[in-house]
């Protein structure tokens, strides 16, 4: 029996376009109200996917890094493709610009090296050399002994070229192609040394840190071990008032919703280093992923980032994040994490995020969801975008309808094949070529006949009655004479 949930309207422009402030600064969401996840948004409606990798800050510009996940990535799924990394840019953390892939990771030699059937490839550093006037960017690898692979740029959006393979001091008699060194950071010192965090799972999830060559591009073999005796990752090194810190995941869980997030600290990079405490049980919900030191005129922001990962689910591009400031005691010590729905961006006055958008996935065995929309003009409705995505491998097509809404006679059937939509949240237009007369009223409508798997929408978690939110969509009609 077919299901269908008669929703209202709700336009692309009215649930993305934020809304201009004076006197207050730039502010972003991590959670809605109800302190549930929501989505962000590039500048054309499309979900931000990049995780796993870090916010940094180059020339008054916020730069994301993040492993993509919309090709249809699964850890652990041997036939998923390996998506590569991409980096987002903004003013103000607000509104992102999606500036696509850090290098071309469709290769033969790419899949090879990071695709479903290897342990894969993810965390993707970057940070500026001031000698050579080169962006660094690190990935942590599995294909090889190292761990790691090194690319450079001359600017922080790439293209990124690879260099040589980098030494490390840690595992190097290790078998290649194994869990030897993993989740890591790039940090540059005041005097422009730069550091590497890593975490060794040859020693069961101990962080290091080594210096690295003046070009960044290798280790020097300088290296403090058991930074952390066991059970960590993914460090992030930083500095503030002469004092070192690194922050870590406390205990180690991949892809986990809701682990530790402790600390240390250091007179010098490379020890000796204090006892570990901690300062979050469940990183909001997340696993701590950086911690970005940015410049300001203001002062110094230390901008902690957890992923909140999607529970190990089968798609993890509806993962999302959560930002904010550290914080510090008188004496230096980093105060708790207090979980913030609402962020303000330091010293960037403008515009506030303002949607309460996340994704939900249940088009399939013949549901229906349905919004309708009331014409502006007479014309031909000549395209429908709407931000869908897939998830666990559906075993059936979507199929759009067109309807009039007052005797539901259907007026176009568009079917988008299940190969063409992405794992992410993004922006699918479709043409459909329906006469429209202003002032009536339509439907857009979406079902599916899949057994496996599910379509999924991007729905107004703030709508009233948890069976009938609001989803995006956007209608253009071209006016035509009569």
């Amino acid at each position: 029996m077919k299901i269908t949930r008669q929703i209202c309207i709700w336009t692309l422009a009215a649930c993305l376009l934020p809304v201009m402030l004076k006197a207050q600064n730039a502010s972003f969401n991590n959670f809605n109200a109800k302190g549930e996840q929501v989505t962000k948004f590039s500048k054309l409606g499309d979900a931000v996917d990049a995780h796993d990798g870090e916010v940094a800050y180059f020339n008054g510009t916020y730069y994301l890094y993040g492993t993509s996940y919309g090709c249809g990535f699964e850890w652990g799924h041997k036939d998923a493709p390996f998506c590569g990394f991409k980096v987002y840019s903004s003013k103000n953390m607000v509104t992102w610009t999606d500036r696509g892939a850090l290098f071309n990771a469709s290769t033969a030699v790419w899949q090879t090296r990071c695709n479903g059937n290897t342990y894969g490839c993810f965390r993707p550093h970057v940070i500026y050399n001031a000698k050579t006037r080169l962006y660094v960017l690190w990935i942590n690898v599995y294909d090889n002994r190292v761990g790691y692979r090194v690319f450079t740029s001359k600017t922080p959006v790439g293209p990124f070229i690879e260099k040589a393979e980098p030494k490390l001091s840690l595992n190097t008699e290790m078998p290649v192609a194994g869990l030897n060194n993993g989740d890591h950071d790039t940090f540059v010192d005041d005097d422009g040394t730069a550091y590497l965090a890593f975490t060794d799972w040859r020693a069961g999830g101990a962080i290091a840190i080594e210096q690295l060559s003046d070009d960044y591009l290798t280790g020097t073999g300088k290296i403090v071990k058991a930074v952390t005796v066991t059970k960590t990752e993914a460090p992030a090194l930083f500095k503030r008032k002469g004092v070192y810190y690194v922050v870590y995941s406390d205990p180690n869980c991949g892809y986990c919703s809701g682990t530790g997030s402790s600390y240390k600290t250091a007179k010098s990079p490379l020890g000796p280093w204090s006892e570990g405490i901690r300062i979050s049980d469940n990183s909001c919900g997340g696993q701590p992923s950086f911690v970005s030191t940015i410049k300001l005129k203001g002062g110094d922001v230390f901008l902690y980032g957890s992923d909140l990962w999607n529970n190990a689910a089968k798609n993890e591009s509806l993962a999302n994040y959560y930002w904010a400031p550290l914080t510090f005691a008188a004496d230096g010590s980093i105060n708790p994490i207090e979980c913030q729905n609402t962020v303000a961006v330091p010293n960037t006055p403008g515009k506030k995020e303002n949607h309460n958008y996340a994704p939900g996935c249940d088009i399939n065995n013949g549901l229906k969801r349905t919004q309708t929309f009331i014409a502006n003009k007479s014309g031909i409705l000549s395209a429908v975008s709407v931000s869908m995505f897939k998830a666990a491998y559906p075993d059936a097509d979507l199929h759009l309808e067109i309807a009039d809404a007052a005797n539901e006679k259907i007026l176009a059937t568009i079917t988008l094949a299940s190969g063409k939509l992405s794992w992410s949240p993004g922006n699918v237009a479709v043409n459909t070529k329906v006469r429209v007369v202003a002032g009536k009223k339509y439907t857009i409508s979406l079902t599916s006949a899949a057994k496996k798997g599910c379509y999924g929408l991007e729905y107004d978690r703030a709508t009233k009655g948890t069976d009938s939110p609001k989803f995006i969509y956007n209608t253009t009609i071209t006016a035509v004479r009569k």
